[in-house]
Formats: structure tokens, C-alpha cells, sequence
């Protein structure tokens, strides 16, 4: 991945006309992560986890009820990807399933990155399935991307509340065929995924019998948290590790900009950060750097991994090692490229780099955020080690227009689930949901870290990061994990037990051996 952001095309038009400093060119936020990962039909694996893949006709609109004579079979259906468990140890009708609500991406990838459902599924004698999102990966209406992707009216079927009964139909339906409508679904999901997941509870609490949301932002919209909370966690994830550091980055964005105004500048930054080819606005890269910077923060993880790119543990440290380790002379945009080449280039075989470059296929999020996932960004003058920019709804709602000729809709999200007043409002009608968030993650800000009732639970992890608790063990995690994943599946045991109640139980739970995850 060389450069995982793209601004919308309001942005681009600001700056080019001179409207913007360059250095405001990252005001928006990285979309969630997700790579993207191609499998056949049939019996496939990720890692040690095997599933079988298979095909779900969903319908293209749940909401309407078009007259069969007018209802056109091959657009008002597509085939909905989703993934089957084949470890055998499921007990059979009757018995769990853990349920993977998709993100906005291939199913696949996230499947090999959620080790703690996979893990956890045979100590609960649980079925695994992860369900891909519509307009992602392979699950494309109309018959390919091109033609789910090709304007707002063949995207206008691309929402959250479409996915939310898509993972419903699919639900009901799967345990229809198994003669499994007695099973208790747990729904698992992580980052937009936790979103729906938490979603789907309050929405559908006769699907599911509760909820793992991890690092779920649900919070993250119009004035509930401050605007700025997300890049101020990212700019106290280096802070932390050294003033030295966050200071250089804070100072290198007015050094870029000035230095892509001079003459030949462009050309001199172009070889200065090794470029494949010549930038065309010094925002460009400003906008590769910021990205690399906001991911290093989700993903800054206790031990090496390879999530988003190949990282060691701890990533930030080694950035801001390289940046602080320089020898005196070095300019403070060499400084920069040392340190974000740990990002870019950890294993060293990249020899230039293609801020054109994008595997993880961000087009869908783009125009989810163009429509109801309207999530305010801005730049505080203080804490940040951004230049101080305030979020601008009329110019964001003029780029979405120009964009895909559509207005967001800034208040839906909160209208269609709630947010303000959560407290009092999941208090009282909401139960069975982990609220999972890691504070070095930027968008815990946006998160629910405080428990709200004896079955809404928040489990805080001061030095985890984004979704870390679904991430696949080894023998390396620290105590904390370890233990914080014992929690959660603890808490699922009760919702199971529960459900269940004495007497004629058909969930026998396997004792742990030695992890939450064995």
C-alpha cells in the first residue's frame, strides 16, 4: 500500500486554486483499514482458519416493494459472499454461531486478521461465519463493480441499514436450512464492522443474543465528541514516544509547503521522499504522510504485524527513532522520510514509491461518507502536530455534490441509531454489547469507553490499539491481552448460559487451556 487516502475532489479543487494551504490537504479522516484479498468458491483457508465459501441471493432493496411485473431479476438480486467454518466442532443445530458482520472491504482479509472468533468458536462449540458487506470484495450488485459503481443511482443501495438486513436475511435464512432456528447468534465485529454489529443489536435484538463492537466509533458523529479528538490522539501517540519527534512532524508541514512553492521544489521533494514520479502539489504528499501517520496509530501494536504493512512491534517508537537518530545537518524533511519510510518500506524492497497506489480499493467508503457516515475531522492548534484546520460542512457537502451529485445527510446516522444521550438511551434499551477500544487507537475518541450497564460493558485497554482483541494470538501477547480477551469471552459465556438457562442446555463450553483464545 502506497497511499491509502484520497481526498474528495472538493479538496483537490481548494487547493489547486490556491484556497487551501497544502498542508490542510489531510483534513479528512483514513478510511477504516482493509486490504483487499481475492479466493475462489469452494473450500478455502486463511491462516490455520478453513471455510467454506458460498453465495447468498440477497435482495437489492429491503425497503421497497417494487410490483412484480416491474421487478427485474437480474438487478433487484446479487450474490452475497459470505464464509462457513469447516473446523467440525460445531454442535449441530441448537448450538452457537459466531456471526461476522463484514467492513468495507473483501471478507477474506478480515477473516484472517479476526483470529479471537476462529479461536474462541470450538471453546463455545460454535459455527463461524463472516458475511461480506454488499458493494465490497465480491459482493457487487449489478453483476460486477463497474456497474454497482457507476453513479449515485446504482450506489444509492450502498448504506448501512442495507447491510444491517442483508446480515439479517442472511442470518435467518442460513438457520432456516441448518434447522438451526433455535441457535444463539453472538455478532463480532471490528472498527466500521463493530459499528454494525452494535447496530445490529439495538436494531434486530431478535437476531442475535448480543454483541462484540470493537474499536467502533459509533460516537464519531456531528458535535457528540469534538472534532479534533481523532488527530489529537494521533498526535499524542508520537508525543508520548518523543517530544523531539511530534515537534519535527509538526514543523515539517509549513518546510513541505514552502519548499513545494519554490522553484523546482516539486522535483526536490519528488527525490528528497523517493517518489516514482514527480509530484504535481506538494498536498500529494502531505496527504501520504498524514495517512502514514494516522495508521501507524491504529496499528501500533505490542508485537510485529502485518495488518495493514509490514510493521514491528511498537511501530511509532522505531519512526520516531529514525526520525530523532538522524546526525545533526539533517533537514527536517529527510528526518520525515527516515521515519515514514519504517511505514512504507519496513522490509526494504521498495525502491520508489507510487503515491497512486491503492490495494485497498476505498471507492464504496468514499461515497458512504458522501451520504450518511459523516464524520467531522478537524485539526486542533495546540495539541495537534497538524496545522490548525476547522472542519467546514458547506465545503464538505459541495464536494460530495460535485463528487457523486449527492448532499449528505450529517444527522441520519444518529437519527437511524442513536448516539446523543447514549448513555440514557442504551441504559435503557440496549443489553449484551462489548464496547471494545484500545486508547492508542485514534478512534477510540469516537468510542464508548465507560460501562453503561451491568450487560453494555466497556473494556479499556490503555495501551492497545485498533481492534487488537480480535486479532489472532500468539505466544507473544502480553498479559493484558491476554486477560482482556478472557474477559469478553467470559461475558459471552454468561449471554450463552443465559440464553440456554438451566437444565436442557445444548452449549457445553470447552474449558480454556491456559488463554481466552485457546
Amino acid at each position: 500500500m502506497m497511499h491509502p487516502l484520497r481526498r474528495f475532489l472538493l479538496l483537490l479543487l481548494l487547493l489547486l486554486v490556491g484556497l487551501l494551504p497544502a498542508a490542510v490537504w489531510s483534513l479528512a479522516p483514513p478510511r477504516f483499514p482493509r486490504h483487499q484479498h481475492r479466493s475462489r468458491p469452494g473450500v478455502n483457508g486463511v491462516g490455520d482458519y478453513e471455510y467454506e465459501t458460498r453465495y447468498f441471493r440477497q435482495r437489492l432493496d429491503h425497503f421497497s416493494f417494487p410490483g412484480v411485473a416491474d421487478e427485474d431479476e437480474a438487478a433487484a438480486f446479487f450474490q452475497q459472499r459470505y464464509l462457513v467454518g469447516r473446523g467440525g466442532g460445531w454442535a449441530g443445530p441448537g448450538g452457537p454461531i459466531f456471526f461476522y458482520c463484514g467492513n468495507e472491504g473483501d471478507i477474506a482479509w478480515f477473516a484472517s486478521n479476526s483470529g479471537l472468533v476462529w479461536e474462541a468458536a470450538p471453546r463455545f462449540a460454535a459455527l463461524v461465519v463472516f458475511a461480506e458487506h454488499r458493494y465490497y470484495g465480491e459482493s457487487m450488485p449489478f453483476g460486477s463493480k463497474a456497474k454497482a459503481y457507476n453513479d449515485s443511482k446504482s450506489l444509492a443501495y450502498l448504506t448501512a441499514e442495507q447491510a444491517l438486513a442483508d446480515f439479517a436475511v442472511l442470518l435467518t435464512d442460513l438457520k432456516r436450512n441448518l434447522s438451526a432456528e433455535g441457535s444463539p447468534v453472538v455478532l463480532f465485529g471490528g472498527s466500521y464492522g463493530g459499528m454494525l454489529a452494535a447496530w445490529m443489536r439495538l436494531k434486530y435484538p431478535h437476531i442475535s443474543v448480543g454483541a462484540l463492537s470493537s474499536s467502533a466509533p459509533i460516537l464519531q458523529f456531528e458535535d457528540i465528541v469534538p472534532s479534533t479528538i481523532f488527530y489529537d490522539l494521533v498526535s499524542d501517540d508520537f508525543r508520548r514516544e518523543s517530544l523531539s519527534c511530534f515537534l519535527t512532524i509538526k514543523d515539517s508541514w509549513k518546510e513541505l509547503d514552502d519548499q513545494g512553492n519554490e522553484q523546482g521544489g516539486l522535483l526536490k521533494l519528488s527525490k528528497t521522499f523517493h517518489l516514482c514520479q514527480t509530484l504535481k502539489t506538494s498536498g500529494d504528499l502531505s496527504d501520504w504522510l498524514s495517512s502514514a501517520y494516522s495508521y501507524l496509530a491504529m496499528v501500533d501494536y505490542p508485537l510485529p504485524s502485518e495488518f495493514l504493512m509490514p510493521l514491528p512491534a511498537n511501530p511509532i517508537k522505531e519512526v520516531c527513532r529514525n526520525i530523532d537518530s538522524q546526525p545533526e545537518g539533517t533537514s527536517t524533511l529527510e528526518r520525515i522520510y527516515a521515519g515514514v519510510n519504517v511505514y512504507y518500506n519496513y522490509t526494504g524492497t521498495v525502491g520508489c514509491f507510487d503515491l497512486n497506489d491503492d490495494p485497498h480499493g476505498m471507492g464504496g467508503w468514499d461515497w458512504q461518507a458522501c451520504t450518511e457516515m459523516v464524520m467531522p475531522m478537524s485539526y486542533s492548534e495546540g495539541r495537534s502536530m497538524y496545522p490548525p484546520y476547522k472542519f467546514d460542512y458547506p465545503s464538505y457537502a459541495d464536494g460530495c455534490i460535485k463528487s457523486y451529485g449527492v448532499r449528505p445527510r450529517p444527522r441520519w446516522i444518529t437519527t437511524e441509531f442513536g448516539g446523543h444521550n447514549i448513555t440514557t438511551v442504551l441504559e435503557k434499551f440496549g443489553s449484551n454489547i462489548i464496547f471494545f477500544n484500545g486508547l492508542l487507537d485514534p478512534w477510540s475518541g469516537g468510542g464508548v469507553l465507560k460501562n453503561i450497564s451491568e450487560s453494555v460493558i466497556a473494556i479499556v485497554a490503555p495501551l492497545g490499539a485498533h481492534h487488537i482483541d480480535l486479532r489472532p494470538a500468539t505466544p507473544d501477547d502480553p498479559d493484558w491481552l491476554v486477560a482482556l480477551r478472557e474477559s469478553e469471552l467470559k461475558i459471552i459465556s454468561g449471554w450463552l448460559s443465559d440464553y440456554y438457562g438451566a437444565g436442557g442446555a445444548v452449549f457445553q463450553p470447552v474449558a480454556a487451556k491456559g488463554s481466552s483464545s485457546s
